[in-house]
């Protein structure tokens, strides 16, 4: 469904926010919104579970301060359709970020350790960057004890 029917005509930042979780949106009016101005609203695309795998890579290469996208990667990491690529991509861009001074991607790495899509030997690398506190590589460890 086109979001232009779901907006009323005189707009504001959070009709935006309540269109994503219209029932009526569909995968086009997700992807639609994933390309939104605000950062809230690509947020709330990241969380809502009928989004698409190619909107969530359409949403890891938009514009955000640190700590909305920390924030985005964590909702990236744990989405039911990121799937290996996904993960892989927000891997990566947990890893520049830890090489990063003042980002804390920690509860990305986390969530990325709990992934059955991705090997331990894969996420267990972040535990050696420079901005890898001892919560993070305990918390990374303990997602991976989890798994089955």
């Amino acid at each position: 469904m086109d979001i232009d029917a779901l907006l009323p005509r005189a707009r504001t930042p959070r009709d935006y926010l309540d269109v994503v979780t219209d029932p009526r949106i569909d995968q086009d009016g997700l992807h639609a919104l994933a390309q939104s101005p605000y950062s809230f609203v690509r947020l709330a695309v990241a969380m809502d579970i009928r989004t698409s795998t190619a909107t969530l890579v359409e949403l890891l290469a938009g514009k955000f301060d640190h700590w909305d996208r920390n924030h985005l990667l964590q909702l990236v990491a744990q989405h039911p359709q990121a799937d290996r690529g996904v993960l892989l991509k927000v891997l990566q861009e947990t890893e520049v970020l830890l090489g990063m001074a003042d980002t804390r991607p920690y509860a990305a790495a986390i969530v990325l350790a709990s992934r059955q899509e991705l090997e331990p030997h894969e996420v267990r690398r972040l535990k050696c960057l420079p901005g890898a506190s001892r919560r993070m590589r305990r918390g990374v460890e303990r997602a991976l004890a989890r798994r089955p």
